[in-house]
């Protein structure tokens, strides 16, 4: 697969122009509902899709099937993301209307670590192809993992990141509007919205280490294995604002995308010295999973509303009042002008 190196610059231009329609569509704190969610959702995937379809037409079938395998399974394990993205939230009382500032800064910074692992990663395989051996057994492990421990929820109190960030940098106790840093009494202070972001960068690298192994079974292709996450992580944050509502509906989600994690591990195994498994079978497969297990999910559910994930007792963290935030100091100082105060000086 040849791939100009425009084509690389105008896919950059293309995130980096829908990231900035995307801040300005959301440049006042509202509360985005699930009408607004929906819209938004439709639109990433339309992209996602698009490109998907672009890739088909110009390189041919087998390479279209590549990336849209990659596409599902980063799309996929994406939605148990978003489920961490509710518990932090809830964990931490983040106000809706902060919510998207923070989604958008996590994606920003997800783009960006996910560059740098698929950097590194393709590298490592060009270097060392032994180290799939390595890749298929951590895959099949998570898998494994995945579903011995489908139970288990995250505790953000317990987050060796948020102990660090706390013992590190000096924090506010209280959200002040959608700020990340303020200064009081002229120190420099992080807001819980910082911590929040922090956590969930964190946690996105976590799940990257699991979700770049598992597309790089589908395909060796950089562009296709970069373009799919990246059109797939887009959507993330109108998949939260849709989904976050409806986590204790996907009971079998889990199981789902620990089999995906399974059959793809298995896949890269037999690809390295055995048998290439054909890509429209795979990508057969991981579709047949998914749907199952959303099927399952939503069928054993039914009849069971929308609701917020259950927080706790009390809030962890207040809210300054609009005069405290009215009574800021300003965030950078100002330098002091060098030749207005030496001519005073004179």
């Amino acid at each position: 697969m040849n791939v100009p190196f425009w084509a690389w610059l105008a896919v950059l231009a293309v995130i980096v122009l829908m990231l900035a329609v995307d801040l300005f569509a959301h440049r006042r704190a509202h509360v985005i509902g699930v009408r607004e969610a929906a819209l938004w959702s439709g639109l990433w995937v339309a992209f996602g899709v698009g490109f998907g379809a672009l890739i088909w037409q110009i390189y041919g079938a087998e390479f279209g099937q590549q990336y849209f395998a990659g596409y599902l399974i980063e799309k996929s394990l994406a939605v148990d993301n978003v489920f961490i993205w509710a518990i932090i939230f809830t964990y931490f009382a983040v106000p809706r209307e902060y919510q998207h500032r923070v989604l958008f800064f996590g994606v920003l910074g997800a783009l960006v670590f996910r560059g740098v692992f698929i950097a590194a990663g393709s590298a490592i395989i060009a270097s060392a192809g032994w180290v799939l051996y390595i890749f298929a057994a951590f895959l099949l492990l998570t898998g494994y993992r995945m579903i011995r421990h489908r139970n288990d929820m995250l505790d953000p109190e317990k987050s060796r990141a948020l102990k660090l960030f706390r013992r590190r940098v000096p924090m506010t106790d209280d959200f002040h509007g959608q700020r990340f840093l303020i200064r009081k009494n002229g120190v420099l202070l992080a807001t819980p919205l910082l911590a929040v972001l922090v956590l969930i960068e964190v946690t996105d690298i976590i799940f990257a280490v699991d979700s770049i192994p598992a597309i790089f079974a589908v395909t060796d292709e950089v562009f296709l294995v970069f373009t799919a996450n990246a059109f797939a992580i887009l959507g993330l944050r109108a998949m939260y604002f849709l989904l976050a509502d409806m986590i204790h509906r996907f009971i079998y989600l889990k199981i789902g995308l620990a089999l995906v994690l399974i059959w793809v591990g298995i896949k890269m195994l037999l690809k390295i010295d055995i048998y290439y498994i054909p890509t429209p079978l795979s990508l057969a497969v991981i579709a047949t999973i998914l749907g199952v297990s959303i099927g399952a999910s939503l069928w054993a559910t039914r009849g069971q509303e929308r609701r917020a994930p259950e927080g706790p007792s009390h809030s962890p963290f207040g809210t300054a009042s609009p005069e405290e935030i009215a009574d800021l100091e300003p965030l950078w100082r100002k330098r002091p002008d060098t030749k207005a105060s030496s001519s005073k000086r004179q």
